[in-house]
């Protein structure tokens, strides 16, 4: 793409292949100018089985995104999710290098390169160390200790590890599709961007993605992320419960799911009836709708039982005052908000995209938020674009490009 502020990125997804390419303007506004989809064709739980079926399903979504925005698209952010996921969080130490003691960019990316010290299999990489606090001497606490003085500088972090198989065939997936990753953006991190507000990040929120194969879980306090967690069930799972329960094909299912379902059996009509095609030349026939929901509810639960023994787990969960925020397209059943509050007893409510000055009516839903997030994330660390920003300081610039040519 010739424009450098023009680019592009790529939601690798368990159900679906999304392409975005967005452009900034001269007032640092966003906007999406192109878009392309396709079946996520060889990916299982965000893992490659057919190296083939991949890059024909990326090939399908890029052509159509370089055909409606009318640009070439030959670098990408591209998000990475899944099982193979995991993180941990650490803590460096280092000694401040100038004789004022005044501590400098090169102080932090020293003290970030100390947390990524630690041992982790040789099967993993890590693709992101994510700073949650500094400390300088004894002041704690601290998001920017640019220019301060001390002696010692340490860093909390939070570090996100991905199998090196699976991060490797994603690159060869899309170098076979001639196109370079400038980012590998973890993609609760990208979603957070466009879903929370930094007032959500800031006093404690959970993000909680649903998507086809898995529902991925990431929180954030003190306006950084501190866990991040997977659930291999998804939207899929509801479908085949539906196929089985109904004795119907897994499209059918899907459909009956998109247009009649209900994640709560209670908010449904027993009188309303939905027909249901028949498979392998037998009758169709009418069932309640209410039979559908019933369905549907106890998958619903099991998945956000599991997101609630997650939140467990983690240092903090109990400090998420804003709530929980959902986001996939497994979410968008009517009641699913009602049952994750009365299983969550706090608020929740559905995300919503936000940082852009135009989406498309059609992109405009959390079915599309993580395209849309790896896209924000891709302006707001582009070398030229980034200036734009005026929320990221440039030192914070200046600190990923080291980052960036060292990792």
């Amino acid at each position: 793409m010739a424009d450098e502020h023009i680019i592009a990125a790529i939601d690798i997804g368990t159900t679906k292949i999304v392409a975005l390419v967005g452009e900034m303007d001269q007032q640092g506004d966003l906007y999406v100018i192109g878009h392309g989809q396709a079946p996520a064709e060889g990916l299982r739980r965000g893992v490659v089985v057919d190296m083939d079926k991949t890059v024909y399903s990326i090939q399908k979504a890029i052509d159509d995104a370089q055909l409606v925005s009318g640009t070439e698209i030959d670098r990408v952010t591209v998000g990475i999710a899944g099982e193979h996921v995991r993180s941990i969080n650490s803590h460096g130490v280092v000694g401040v290098s100038r004789s004022d003691n005044e501590v400098t960019a090169v102080d932090v990316a020293k003290a970030l390169e100390a947390a990524r010290t630690v041992a982790i299999p040789v099967d993993r990489e890590i693709i992101h160390v994510i700073p949650q606090e500094y400390s300088v001497d004894d002041e704690t606490g601290l998001k920017d200790p640019i220019g301060m003085s001390g002696v010692r500088l340490e860093v909390e972090a939070h570090l996100v590890t991905a199998s090196v198989t699976t991060a490797r065939n994603i690159y060869r997936s899309l170098e076979r599709c001639r196109v370079g990753v400038d980012h590998i953006v973890l993609e609760a991190l990208g979603l957070s961007q466009v879903l929370l507000s930094e007032e959500e990040t800031s006093i404690g929120a959970v993000l909680v993605d649903i998507g086809g194969d898995i529902t991925s879980v990431a929180l954030f306090s003190d306006g950084a992320i501190r866990n991040t967690a997977t659930i291999p069930l998804g939207g899929r799972n509801v479908t085949n419960d539906i196929a089985i329960g109904l004795r119907t094909t897994l499209d059918q299912a899907d459909e009956l799911k998109m247009v009649h379902g209900a994640a709560m059996a209670s908010m449904v009509d027993p009188e309303e009836m939905v027909n249901v095609a028949g498979i392998a030349g037998r009758a169709s026939r009418d069932i309640s709708r209410n039979v559908l929901a019933s369905i549907i509810e106890p998958r619903m639960e099991e998945i956000f039982s599991l997101v609630g023994r997650e939140l467990k787990k983690m240092h903090r969960a109990e400090s998420a005052a804003a709530g929980i925020v959902l986001t996939g397209g497994g979410c968008l059943l009517p009641g699913t908000v009602d049952l994750a509050e009365q299983i969550f007893d706090i608020p929740v409510r559905v995300g919503r995209i936000t940082g852009f000055a135009h989406v498309p009516d059609e992109l405009n839903n959390v079915r599309f938020a993580t395209a849309h997030g790896l896209l924000y994330h891709g302006f707001a660390h582009e070398p030229q674009a980034m200036a734009k920003f005026s929320s990221l300081s440039g030192w914070w610039k200046r600190l990923e490009s080291w980052i960036s040519s060292k990792f």
